[in-house]
């Protein structure tokens, strides 16, 4: 690598996600659920700027409340320059300044979209040259949302919810998404989901074992057709979410009452997204919401996965 690539400061921005549908299978044996989801990476970014140095640091603003995020190597960016150093051999160092624009905790993907960025623009910044399948393995590694943040677009995850294959998705959806100030945590969703499961096993029968996304969703994605999807979307999550937090149940009450063709918790929440019939649709359902009182964006979808920024 030369002086000038040593000396470049590389920007790269993730996309966070919506689940439009996430199906969860029974407990394993580890504790882990295989889950079959569709993602739609959204116009909410994490944008981290990647600059040389002795060391592997962070730092870490944003548009979002980021007084939980760490900066240590519990974040996932750091763990994702510091995986990429291992794998690669490199000995030097990077600063990553990281710019959240997607609710903390809020199951929409952020930390995911750092760490996929952190891949990238470290990648670029070392010149280690890894390929897409290459940072896709590594990503994979680092959590089950980071090889989607690289991906970007619609996409199938089964497995963990790493193991993806491309959804053609016709046409843009629009999402207003409402955020809320205290995270949840997935571990805790989880557990929430397998202790409702167990408790109402008699109704609800046992959690499949191999989880699908429904037929209808990939069609209406296929269609482009924002009220196709808006019948068949879900999240089985979401039962655990609520729980968890009551309030979730009126959120979802409102947007629904304001217009939205539907809404749904996004992941393990407590970001809640709605989905509108186009753009103008949801900037009025953003202006009805922020009216009320509550934290609402508008972002669209599909966008693109991790990318340099010129």
């Amino acid at each position: 690598m030369n002086t000038s690539q040593r000396s470049a400061r590389v920007h790269v921005r993730a996309p966070g996600k919506i689940n439009v549908f996430f199906e969860v299978g029974a407990v394993q044996q580890d504790g882990y659920h295989d889950v079959a989801s569709a993602y739609q990476a959204v116009s909410a970014f994490e944008d981290v700027w990647a600059s040389p140095a002795d060391d592997i640091t962070i730092s870490v603003t944003g548009t979002v409340d980021v007084a939980g995020v760490p900066l240590d190597d519990r974040n996932l960016a750091v763990r994702a320059a510091r995986l990429l150093a291992v794998e690669t051999g490199w000995r030097g160092g990077v600063h990553l300044e990281v710019r959240k624009g997607v609710p903390v905790a809020g199951g929409m993907g952020g930390g995911s979209a750092d760490a996929a960025a952190a891949l990238v623009a470290c990648d670029a910044l070392w010149g280690t040259g890894l390929s897409s399948s290459q940072l896709q393995a590594l990503g994979a590694r680092l959590g089950a949302d980071v090889p989607f943040a690289l991906m970007g677009g619609t996409a199938i995850g089964v497995g963990r919810g790493d193991e993806l294959s491309p959804a053609l998705a016709r046409g843009r959806f629009d999402w207003v998404t409402v955020t809320s100030s205290d995270g949840l945590s997935t571990p805790e969703v989880y557990q929430a989901l397998d202790e409702h499961r167990t408790r109402h096993a008699v109704d609800i029968g046992p959690a499949v074992r191999s989880p699908m996304v429904d037929a209808a969703v990939l069609h209406a994605l296929r269609a482009g057709d924002a009220a196709m999807l808006a019948e068949c979307t879900r999240n089985d999550l979401q039962v655990a979410a609520l729980k968890l937090r009551p309030s979730l149940s009126r959120t979802l009450e409102a947007g629904e009452r304001a217009g939205a063709l539907a809404g749904i918790v996004s992941g393990s929440g407590p970001t809640v997204a709605f989905l509108a019939a186009d753009a103008e649709a949801a900037i009025e359902l953003q202006v009805v919401l922020s009216a009320s009182g509550h934290v609402a964006h508008h972002v669209h979808g599909p966008v693109p996965g991790a990318r340099i920024v010129d």
